[in-house]
């Protein structure tokens, strides 16, 4: 039998706040900025745009929760110099599993590219369904394989 076929989704969303911008202290608890918030938000209002429209099925959300993913993220900065390229990862992958349904530590494929475009700034992002993933041999985990929530979010 073969493998099943790679799904692939491609999507624009606005840039994520950068990492010093994304978490605020409320008492002695760290918790979402509102431009985090923000971000969040406009995530799920465009994914939900693109249930409506028949862009991104229930087929499709199914599989994303169901295989290993490759995640690949393209940073359009209004310069070059201002942002780290990493600082919004994290942002961008937790809200893409909240509103897509899948947990980010099915990842196993992380590419990032840093581009300009001062006119237009934002994040393109592939996600692709992994299937033929093989991980080294050498270890054998002989550990349970219930889920551990080790993500505070």
């Amino acid at each position: 039998m073969s493998p099943p076929k790679s799904l692939t989704l491609t999507l624009t969303l606005p840039l994520p706040p950068g990492v010093n911008n994304q978490y605020a202290t409320v008492g002695k608890r760290r918790v979402l900025s509102a431009p985090a918030k923000s971000f969040h938000r406009d995530v799920a209002k465009l994914i939900e745009g693109l249930r409506r429209t028949g862009a991104v099925t229930p087929a499709m959300e199914a599989a994303l929760g169901q295989a290993l993913l490759g995640v690949y993220l393209t940073f359009y900065f209004e310069t070059p110099h201002r942002r780290d390229l990493d600082g919004g990862l994290k942002i961008a992958l937790d809200a893409l599993g909240r509103a897509l349904g899948f947990d980010d530590r099915i990842v196993v494929d992380l590419h990032l590219t840093k581009r300009i475009d001062p006119l237009r700034p934002r994040l393109e992002v592939e996600i692709e369904t992994i299937h033929d993933w093989e991980f080294d041999r050498t270890y054998v985990y002989l550990g349970d394989d219930a889920p551990i929530d080790d993500d505070p979010d």
